[in-house]
């Protein structure tokens, strides 16, 4: 009897680990949707601030701050995802760097895309806050159209998207 209650609980931690990885697994993949289309749009509005010399106005700064937001909380749940998923740390781990660099998938899930989404969210923090030292409208536009976008090119480059169609 209690070598089956042994199991059992062991049977329960690893289902609810199961459900707490394909729950993360599930707000980061829908998530990412959302953050690409805030992205896009907050680029698309700050480079046409910047080329048509409009006045910065708190529509501009609320879409670029909800850009910030949304890449941050997608980056708390991908860090999370990230030591919890057999394809991130513990594939390093359990296949060595040199397995990881040889495979592709096992690369881009481990590695590249890892450490490109961290640099996209790393640009765009760097877009946000130098644009609000900026005290006139075309340094602030400016400032969030080369960051945000450098941050869009990143971030198109690592979506997996055989995963998203």
């Amino acid at each position: 009897m209690k070598r089956f209650f042994l199991w059992n609980n062991r049977y329960l931690w690893y289902s609810k680990y199961i459900t707490m990885y394909t729950t993360l697994q599930f707000v980061h993949s829908y998530w990412a949707y959302l953050v690409l289309v805030i992205v896009f749009l907050a680029t698309i509005n700050a480079l046409i601030g910047f080329f048509s010399n409009k006045e910065y106005s708190p529509r501009d700064f609320r879409i670029s701050l909800f850009a910030l937001i949304v890449t941050h909380i997608q980056l708390l749940v991908g860090l999370i995802l990230y030591f919890v998923s057999p394809l991130g740390l513990q594939s390093l781990t359990s296949n060595g760097m040199s397995t990881v660099m040889k495979d592709s998938m096992l690369r881009l899930y481990a590695v590249e895309h890892p450490l490109i989404m961290i640099l996209t969210i790393i640009f765009i923090t760097i877009g946000y806050s130098k644009h609000k030292k900026k005290l006139v409208s075309k340094p602030k536009f400016k400032m969030l159209a080369i960051f945000y976008t450098i941050g869009l090119i990143l971030m198109l480059s690592r979506i997996p998207w055989s995963q998203w169609f």
